[in-house]
């Protein structure tokens, strides 16, 4: 990107917030750095015409969630469709899981964005069907 003069690449990370998650530090430190990282790429990579964003998706249906449905399901004693509509997709205002073609679109309209305004930010554009509002 830096030889080209332009480019503008997303980091897509969870938790969608910036809050701690209990019993999940190593991977809520991790995630968290990559707003750092993304904020020193906007920095560094903004005399060559780079910009750097960072999204922010809920539950999308991943294969880390998938192999989560049936084990919260068991230890919870309900089943796997009560774990979605109760527990993991609760918050969400349609009762949907996030897609990857959610989150495309998302890194898709930072992309399109010609201003290197918008740059270094982690806009919060949270891809979650609702499931988290700042």
């Amino acid at each position: 990107m830096r030889d080209q003069g332009r480019g503008a690449p997303s980091s897509i990370w969870a938790p969608c917030t910036p809050r701690g998650v209990a019993l999940k530090a190593p991977y809520v430190a991790a995630k968290h750095g990559l707003i750092g990282l993304c904020k020193s790429v906007a920095k560094e990579g903004a005399a060559f015409g780079v910009r750097s964003n960072a999204i922010c998706p809920g539950f999308v249906r991943t294969p880390l969630v998938e192999k989560q449905i049936p084990e919260q399901a068991r230890d919870l004693g309900i089943t796997e469709q009560e774990s979605n509509q109760n527990v993991m997709l609760k918050n969400t205002v349609d009762g949907e899981f996030t897609t990857l073609a959610d989150v495309a679109e998302v890194a898709l309209f930072f992309r399109r964005v010609p201003s290197n305004a918008l740059t270094g930010q982690s806009v919060f554009v949270i891809v979650s069907h609702g499931w988290h509002m700042e």
